[in-house]
C-alpha cells in the first residue's frame, strides 16, 4: 500500500545517505551525453580535480560507480595480496565489516579490540607494531568516523605512532562519513589510501566511491595487489589523465559531484567543518540536558558529523524511532549490530543548518515525551543558547 501523504517536508536525519540539496540535484537533471566526447571530458576532468582539493592531495584520486564498500575493496585489492597480514581496529559496526571483508578477500587479520564507544587509540597501534619486528603486517586500516558509534578516530596521530614504530605498512582509513564534513587531509596526515563515498558529506546520492591514492600505495599496486579487472587502478588513472573512464561512468552523479564540490569550496572547507562541530557541540548539549547519554566516551573523540544516543535501560531506540516517524516523519538512524535497539543516532552533516538542527531536536524531544522514556525538558532550549553563543 502506498504511504499516506504528510504534509511539509521529511526530515531525514539518519547519518547518511543525507539531504540531497536542490543544486545537487538540479544538477544531475541534465541531460545524459556522450561519456566519449569532449563534453563530457570537461566533467570527468572537473571532478577528478575537484575530488583531490577535497582529500587534500596532490597525488591521485579515482572515482567508481559503487558504493562506499566498494571503495573499501578497491583500497585493498590493489595494495594487498592474498595472505598478507593486516591490522584492523574494531571502533564500530563499519570497521567490522570492512575486516569481514578482508576476510573473505583472503587477507589474514588481526582486529584491535575496543568498547565501540572511542575512536582508535595511536598508542595501541603503535605497541603492536613495534612488536612486529618482522614487519610481516603489511596495513593498518580504520575508520575516521565510525557511523555507527558516533566516534572519529584522530588519523594524524595514528600515521604519527605508525612513524614511531619505525614500521614500514600503509595506511588506509575509511573517510565514506567524514569527507566532506570533518576536516580530513590526506597528504598531510600521510594516509597512503583514503576511502570515500558520495552520499554523506558530499551531499549526493548513493553510487559514487572513492579513493585518493598515494604514489606508495601506487608503487605497491603496481608491483602486486591481489587479481582485478574493473577494479584496477593503473587502468583507471590512464584514462584519467583526459578526463575519461575505462569504463561506462555514473554521468549525471558526476553532474551532481562538480556542483557539491563548487557548493563546498563556496562555504569554504574550513567553515564547512566549523560549521559541522557547532551543530554537533549542540546536538551534545541538548543530550546532556535531557539526562541520557552520548555513546562516545572519549570528547576529544566526539564525532561531528552524527551523534549516536543511548537509551535508559528498558527503553527501545527502535520503538522510539517509529514512534517519531509516524508522530513527526523524522528518520533517526537506527543501533546496529551489537547496538541495535539501544541507541538512536542523530545525523546533523552534509546540507544541514541551524533552523534544520533546532527542528531535528524538537522532534526528538516531543518523541521522547510520547514514548515516556524518563528525561528532563529543555534540551532544544540548551541547544539554541549554543548556537546563539550564550
Amino acid at each position: 500500500m502506498p504511504t499516506p501523504y504528510a504534509a511539509g517536508r521529511h526530515f531525514l536525519q539518519i547519518p547518511g545517505p543525507t539531504n540531497v540539496p536542490d543544486r545537487v540535484l538540479r544538477a544531475m537533471d541534465y541531460p545524459t551525453i556522450d561519456h566519449r566526447g569532449p563534453q563530457f571530458a570537461e566533467i570527468g576532468a572537473k571532478c577528478l580535480a575537484g575530488m583531490k582539493t577535497i582529500f587534500k592531495t596532490d597525488s591521485h584520486a579515482v572515482i567508481y560507480p559503487a558504493s562506499g564498500t566498494g571503495a573499501w575493496e578497491l583500497a585493498l585489492v590493489n595494495t594487498l595480496q592474498e595472505g598478507d597480514l593486516v591490522l584492523m581496529v574494531e571502533t564500530g559496526h563499519f570497521a567490522s565489516l570492512w575486516h569481514k571483508m578482508a576476510s573473505r578477500l583472503g587477507l589474514e587479520t588481526e582486529f584491535l579490540a575496543t568498547d565501540w564507544r572511542r575512536g582508535v587509540d595511536p598508542q595501541q597501534v603503535e605497541d603492536r607494531l613495534r612488536d612486529d619486528s618482522e614487519n610481516k603486517i603489511k596495513a593498518v586500516c580504520i575508520v575516521h568516523n565510525e557511523t555507527s558509534t558516533g566516534s572519529t578516530s584522530r588519523v594524524n596521530e595514528v600515521r604519527l605512532a605508525m612513524n614511531n614504530a619505525g614500521h614500514d605498512a600503509l595506511l588506509l582509513a575509511d573517510t565514506i562519513s567524514s569527507l566532506g564534513s570533518i576536516d580530513f587531509r590526506h597528504d598531510e596526515w600521510g594516509v597512503d589510501v583514503t576511502v570515500a563515498g558520495s552520499q554523506k558529506g558530499l551531499m549526493l546520492p548513493p553510487g559514487l566511491s572513492f579513493n585518493a591514492v598515494s604514489e606508495k600505495a601506487l608503487a605497491v599496486a603496481s608491483n602486486g595487489g591481489m587479481r582485478r579487472s574493473y577494479w584496477d587502478w593503473e587502468e583507471q588513472i590512464a584514462a584519467n589523465k583526459d578526463g575519461a573512464f575505462p569504463f561506462t561512468p555514473a554521468t549525471n552523479l558526476l553532474y551532481g559531484l562538480a556542483e557539491a564540490i563548487d557548493m563546498l569550496h563556496e562555504e569554504g572547507l574550513d567553515n564547512v567543518f566549523k560549521r559541522h562541530d557547532r551543530h554537533a557541540a549542540a546536538t551534545r548539549k541538548a543530550v546532556q540536558a535531557w539526562g541520557l547519554e552520548v555513546l562516545c566516551q572519549e570528547p576529544k573523540d566526539y564525532s561531528s558529523a552524527l551523534t549516536a544516543v543511548l537509551l535508559p535501560d528498558g527503553h527501545n531506540a527502535d520503538a522510539f524511532r517509529a514512534g517519531v516517524l509516524q508522530n513527526f516523519n523524522m528518520s533517526l538512524g537506527n543501533g546496529l549490530a551489537k547496538l541495535a535497539g539501544k541507541v538512536f543516532r542523530i545525523g546533523h552533516l552534509g546540507d544541514f543548518n541551524d533552523l534544520m538542527l533546532l527542528g531535528t531536536l524538537s522532534g526528538v524531544e516531543m518523541g521522547l515525551s510520547l514514548a515516556n522514556i524518563p528525561h528532563q525538558k529543555g534540551g532544544v532550549d540548551a541547544a539554541m543558547n549554543l548556537l546563539k553563543g550564550d
